[in-house]
């Protein structure tokens, strides 16, 4: 195995890689942690909704007034959902008034798929694949 084979994610290297995936370099114990926290945020159907309308509203941001009415769910849950999010760095709010506004914040999306993506052009192999090239 080469050395970049077993680099580390998050450790400085030589390459023009910024944001290498999970393809690339395993992710040491800390990252794993901070990204299962973002995950496990998603993993909720409640809190992907509330993330996807944040996320796809036009201006950019959305008042909980407009976010409460789509779900059967009381206020103080969905604020419970928003501070997951929030906790998770997906997205932040603002008070104005009696109101609070809520925006996605890209870098962690934009974290979130340089992880998952793989390089382009290079196809992903399976287990049966490997297994053929070294027999």
């Amino acid at each position: 195995m080469s050395n970049q084979e077993l680099e580390v994610l998050g450790q400085p290297d030589q390459s023009d890689v910024c944001c290498p995936g999970l393809l690339s370099a395993p992710l040491d114990e800390d990252q794993a942690a901070e990204l299962a926290k973002v995950f496990k945020a998603l993993g909720d159907p409640v809190r992907l909704r509330l993330l996807s309308m944040i996320a796809s509203r036009a201006g950019g941001e959305v008042c909980v007034c407009d976010l409460t009415p789509a779900f059967d769910l009381s206020q103080p849950t969905i604020s419970h959902h928003l501070k997951l999010l929030r906790q998770a760095g997906l997205i932040d709010c603002e008070r104005r008034g009696t109101w609070v506004y809520y925006w996605p914040l890209p870098e962690m999306t934009d974290r979130l798929a340089g992880i998952l993506t793989r390089p382009a052009g290079e196809p992903l192999t399976t287990p049966a694949e490997a297994a053929g090239a070294t027999a």
